[in-house]
């Protein structure tokens, strides 16, 4: 009987402790992430092999390296609570704004002279790694934790509300766009916009708000692509931006006519994709060869070798992992976590946006590179955090039936609460009626 007993109270807990732990755990959401990252060593190889062949093996290895790194640090994120990342967050936050400050002084001239931007930080002409994509995790949080402040000491909700709220989130960014000037790079400066926009628009901000600063928005682009259009317009451009940044947004509207200097990399993406065809050429075939294709134009070894198939399976994929965390985000009984999600989501979202549709000639070149497939530490290390802080919003959740409990408890000692302040008015009262007999 005794035996019975123990063996029935054994499989309660170990029910218990699966509960815990495996259900809280979304296969659903880690699975498209690692299929996208097994196609990135896959394609890294690809090009590699062919552009630096005695680099493959190294390169690949430490792509490995970096994706271990990273589910380290997205476990570690994982376990923490809400508590513990709320009060670590502007920690991260002033931490990510020290490190971005570094590039400027401490970056690699080759690299500048190639790329524009003085982003990464160098030591004898080695790159290290580039504190901005670390910074959009810490900016993330800093957001999410202002939003869920300034909303927590609101009673009522005015339109005035929203304009201190906005002010309050300018005040956050402008550390961010200074330094991202400095290293002149604009690019990685409008994915924390895109951040900063995704937030805004879940904060509740007014529609009276929103539409006109959209408006305002769109007009600008306009004008700008006006102006590249325009010779006398991309000098005045050149006053705003560096000419290197002009010299992109007018390779993307005359990719083939400028072929042997600054267009050459949008002219051989298109060429590499177009040649895939529907199917692709096959696997290890990368004959057009696209500078940088490892990192920022990732995007054409898959659109070459798999072709439209391959290409649509790979967006088919972050249609899958966005519609996962939007999933995770609506299940979520913290407003804290929320606002963390909708910034991951943002900035997934606007890098494969970004990415894929500069490979195509949709968008400019910015250098943004494509979420857990492109060559690059810093941002598959930022990607994979990100991901662990949206499988956190599962990982602490309550179990329904604790909350269930919780509530009944609460519900019980406030009913108790009642009675008892119930009888002492009575008591009183009573007391009240003998004295003035």
């Amino acid at each position: 009987m005794n035996n019975k007993t123990n063996t029935i109270k054994k499989k309660k807990k170990q029910s218990k402790t699966k509960l815990s732990f495996d259900s809280r755990i979304d296969y659903a959401l880690i699975l498209p992430a690692f299929l996208l990252t097994a196609i990135g060593l896959y394609a890294i190889w690809v090009a590699v092999s062919h552009d630096y062949p005695t680099q493959a093996v190294k390169m690949v290895g430490q792509q490995g390296t970096w994706i271990i790194v990273g589910v380290i640090l997205a476990l570690i994120v994982m376990h923490m609570d809400s508590r513990l990342l709320w009060n670590l967050t502007p920690v991260f936050y002033g931490f990510g704004l020290i490190l971005m400050v570094l590039p400027i002084f401490f970056y690699s001239q080759s690299v500048y002279d190639l790329t524009g931007a003085r982003n990464w930080i160098a030591f004898h002409n080695t790159n290290l790694f580039q504190p901005s994509e670390l910074m959009k995790i810490a900016y993330i949080l800093f957001l999410a934790r202002i939003v869920v402040s300034f909303q927590n000491k609101l009673k009522k909700r005015y339109i005035r509300d929203d304009f201190i709220l906005i002010g309050k989130i300018i005040l956050a960014t402008l550390p961010i766009a200074v330094l991202a000037a400095l290293q002149e790079d604009f690019g990685t400066f409008m994915v924390f916009l895109a951040i900063a926009a995704g937030i805004v628009l879940v904060s509740g901000v007014s529609w009276k708000i929103i539409l006109p600063v959209l408006t305002a928005a769109a007009l600008v682009a306009a004008g700008i692509v006006a102006m590249v259009m325009n010779p006398d317009g991309q000098e005045l451009l050149g006053n705003v931006f560096s000419q290197y940044q002009v010299n992109r947004f007018v390779a993307w509207l005359h990719p083939f006519e400028y072929t042997q200097t600054f267009s050459l990399q949008q002219s051989r993406a298109l060429i590499a994709i177009g040649v895939g065809g529907l199917f692709g050429r096959g696997f290890g075939v990368a004959n057009v060869n696209v500078p940088v294709r490892e990192s920022d134009m990732i995007f054409t070894v898959i659109g070459e070798d798999f072709g439209f198939v391959g290409s649509t399976f790979v967006i088919l994929l972050y249609f899958a992992l966005i519609y996962r965390m939007i999933r995770v985000t609506f299940q979520s009984n913290n407003q804290f976590y929320i606002f963390i999600s909708t910034g991951i989501i943002m900035m997934i979202l606007f890098h494969v946006f970004e990415n894929i549709g500069a490979a195509i000639g949709l968008l400019p070149l910015t250098g943004i590179p494509l979420p857990f497939i492109s060559q690059g530490g810093s941002a598959l290390i930022s990607n994979i955090i990100g991901l662990g802080l949206v499988l956190s919003m599962k990982y602490n959740q309550l179990p329904e039936f604790v909350m269930v409990r919780e509530a009944g408890r609460k519900s019980l000692e406030n009913k108790k609460a009642r009675l008892s302040r119930t009888s002492q008015q009575r008591v009183k009262t009573t007391g009240r009626r003998r004295s003035s007999k």
